[in-house]
């Protein structure tokens, strides 16, 4: 009868086991079938009767702390021991054995160990790494596992791969270390001597040398001193030879060394050879030039005889002056004779040394303590005074700056033009750097009292041209007034020997009258260009600077709240502006005089109520659709295909560089200023443009706009009332409110 299935009746371990598999101890690595692991359990994940399987993890006590794993809690952590071990020599001639030092290096976070053996010289051993980090089993019959931190101690011994290390020492990290996880660290044991140091030990200490010599030791002051370099500043006066000048030099000294080189500093235009040294890098004798040496005499040995091929097999060899009696001793420039105010001889060169760098006086301050780095004036003289060199009258032969250069040189050569201020004023795209003034001709005859002229001034090369525009049946020719000159100022002496002074651009602004060859100019008016310009630089032009005009006004503050009422009472329909003339009507008599024209209109200009662009841009797009006529150019709807495309969010907007790209790439029969404007008034606040309303509105052929009517003259432009004289006018309206809070700070009631 069979017992029943319950526990404890039952002998057989397999009851209820359902794995049975072996592990798989071969794989694949790179491609490679290898053993993979031999340390798998046997049938069913369960080890055989028998096998015993390494441990994995590493071993660290377990106590309060939170339980993390060791490569956690020992990152970076190494406990040090001081071993040594016992060597036996094969030959036994000196010594029975050796005594070799090692560091025994244990990092718990992974249980592994390194050993080095640390350098000692002249031991004549192979040293540095002897074991390589990795985790070492301990010795036989347990070699199945492994070292942990508890086979540590000091006074024991260990074993790794047949060598006997024994511990004599441990650092103090380790034995505080040890401490902690409850191991109680032995007092340290003393270490015993290599005997084949001490004997070699012993030997050099006990022999002298047959032959000595002066050792020079260079090493030590070359890794000490190594790139550091003091820099003084020098001065050779040769002034008083012949041809001799003033020579400026820089000494540098080389500590490492004590060498010197020098290097002389060219001015420019100098006249000499720029050569690389004046001195090359060498140490540099005090008492120099020094005489002709005997062969023999500047040597650090002196060899008394040589012998040799006396007896077989013996080297030939030399004997030393050990009293060097021929020697001669040559005095060197060391740094301790070198400070400020010292006069070096330079191979014959008398050489003053009048200041230095900041880590020259650094080094001096530190090893010898000196404090007083007060640099020596070293001017020159006072060069003898200059003969006034005078020159004949101007002749009236072309102009005064070729006369002039017909007197300075024999050979006679034109007057240089200033280059630099041409190329840089000199016009280039939209910049045309000419600076154009409407005027009036200041007469008293009736007949040129309504002659308009327009004054350009060249910025290139200070040049004026004045034109008189054509007008109808006024039986006055019109045109070129004067050509293109330089216009002198007015009541200078003709036959001079200087030079004269000519109109500069500075003197030209709105309400000043200028004498030109004798006729008298008001300016009335100038363009855009011209006013920007002026507003742009106003460390030129004072009275286009916003601030000194409004400051000039709030000196009237008294007549503010008066100024406020008039200004309400101007405005009727309470729209906060009024138109220019009114403006200004107002304003003049407020200051009564004080204020420039020049100003005034700067003061007009920036509270000027801005108009309508409709306007401008009809008159845009019908010039641009007149360049298209004129070339035939009708691929607009290429155009927005390349748009459409280029558009791949379907936003039907496109950047402005992109568009402005597109355009230039496909030859668009428009200049680059045209194009400006154009992408200018069809750009939003975020820089992208609509291309398809930009390019049906350039389509002149589905879109035409009404072709441009000629422009009138002058004076039918000119519809405003200035002084009872035609002129044009900066703005049409004046925003007075804001003006009023700049200038007075009134506020709205």
């Amino acid at each position: 009868m069979a017992l029943p299935l319950l526990p404890g009746n039952s002998f057989n371990r397999n009851v209820g086991k359902e794995k049975f598999h072996k592990s798989q101890h071969w794989g694949f690595c790179n491609n490679v079938m290898m053993l993979v692991s031999d340390e798998k359990p046997g049938i069913g994940g369960e080890p055989l009767l028998g096998q015993k399987i390494k441990p994995k993890c590493s071993i660290y006590p377990k106590g309060d702390g939170s339980d993390v794993p060791s490569w956690v809690a020992f990152d970076k952590q190494v406990l040090s021991f001081d071993a040594y071990l016992e060597e036996e020599v094969l030959d036994k001639s000196q010594t029975n054995y050796r005594i070799r030092y090692y560091k025994i290096y244990f990092y718990p976070e992974d249980d592994t160990i390194q050993v080095n053996e640390p350098e000692v010289k002249n031991s004549g051993l192979l040293q540095g790494t002897s074991i390589r980090r990795h985790r070492i089993t301990l010795p036989p019959p347990d070699e199945d596992q492994f070292y942990t931190v508890y086979h540590f101690n000091v006074g024991t011994e260990v074993v790794f791969y047949g060598r006997t290390f024994k511990i004599y020492d441990c650092d103090a990290f380790t034995r505080n270390f040890l401490r902690k996880i409850g191991v109680k660290v032995n007092p340290p044991v003393q270490c015993p001597e290599d005997p084949y140091m001490k004997i070699r030990r012993e030997v050099v200490e006990h022999v002298e040398p047959l032959r000595p010599y002066e050792s020079l030791d260079t090493l030590k002051q070359f890794l000490q001193y190594h790139g550091k370099i003091l820099c003084f500043f020098c001065l050779w006066d040769d002034s008083v030879s012949m041809f001799g000048d003033r020579r400026e030099l820089i000494l540098h000294y080389f500590l490492c060394d004590d060498t010197i080189e020098i290097k002389e500093l060219l001015p420019h235009s100098s006249g000499r050879d720029a050569l690389k040294m004046f001195l090359r890098r060498s140490k540099l004798p005090k008492n120099c030039p020094p005489r002709v040496y005997q062969p023999g005499q500047i040597t650090d040995r002196a060899v008394l005889n040589s012998y040799g091929d006396f007896i077989k097999n013996q080297a030939d060899g030399y004997l030393f002056d050990r009293y060097k009696l021929g020697k001669v001793d040559q005095e060197f420039y060391k740094d301790s004779d070198l400070s400020l105010g010292v006069t070096i001889n330079v191979w014959g060169r008398r050489v003053l040394l009048y200041d230095c760098d900041e880590f020259t006086k650094s080094y001096y301050k530190s090893k010898y303590g000196i404090e007083n780095f007060t640099s020596v004036s070293c001017k020159p003289p006072s060069p003898p005074p200059k003969i006034e060199r005078k020159f004949p009258p101007y002749n009236g032969f072309g102009s005064e700056e070729d006369s002039l250069r017909n007197c300075i040189d024999l050979k006679p050569t034109p007057h240089r033009r200033n280059f630099k201020k041409f190329m840089e004023k000199d016009s280039y795209g939209s910049k045309s750097n000419i600076l154009r003034f409407f005027a009036k001709l200041v007469t008293d005859k009736c007949v040129d009292l309504d002659r308009m002229f327009v004054i350009s001034y060249y910025l290139g090369d200070d040049t004026i041209s004045v034109f008189e525009p054509i007008e109808r049946n006024s039986g006055i020719a019109g045109g070129m007034f004067l050509k293109r000159s330089r216009v002198k100022k007015p009541g200078q002496e003709v036959f001079k020997s200087e030079l004269s002074e000519y109109i500069k651009a500075e003197e030209l602004y709105i309400g000043v009258t200028v004498n030109v060859n004798g006729y008298l100019f008001r300016l009335l008016n100038a363009d855009e260009y011209t006013l920007n310009y002026m507003e742009q630089n106003t460390d030129k032009y004072p009275f286009s600077n916003l601030k000194l005009a409004l400051q000039k006004l709030k000196q009237e503050e008294g007549k503010s709240r008066e100024l406020k009422q008039v200004f309400k009472a101007a405005d009727s329909k309470h729209t906060n502006m009024v138109d220019y003339n009114t403006f200004r009507d107002i304003l003049m008599s407020l200051t009564v005089g004080n204020l420039a024209e020049q100003e005034f209109v700067t003061i007009a200009r920036h509270y000027r109520v801005p108009e309508g662009t409709c306007s401008d841009m009809d008159f845009l797009i019908a010039l641009a659709h007149e360049k298209f006529k004129k070339n035939m150019f009708e691929n607009f709807d290429t155009f927005i295909y390349s748009c459409v495309y280029e558009d791949r969010e379907k936003k039907n907007v496109l950047p402005t560089k992109d568009i402005k790209r597109l355009c230039k790439s496909s030859r668009l029969p428009l200049s680059d200023d045209l194009l400006e404007s154009l992408l200018s008034r069809f750009e939003d606040s975020e820089k992208q443009i609509d291309y398809k309303s930009f390019f049906s509105a350039l389509n002149w052929r589905k879109n035409p706009v009404p072709e441009l009517q000629p422009a009138s003259y002058l004076k039918e432009r000119c519809e405003d009332v200035w002084l009872g004289m035609p002129s044009p006018i900066p703005a049409k309206y004046i925003d007075y409110w804001t003006f009023l809070k700049d200038a007075f700070g009134l506020e709205e009631e």
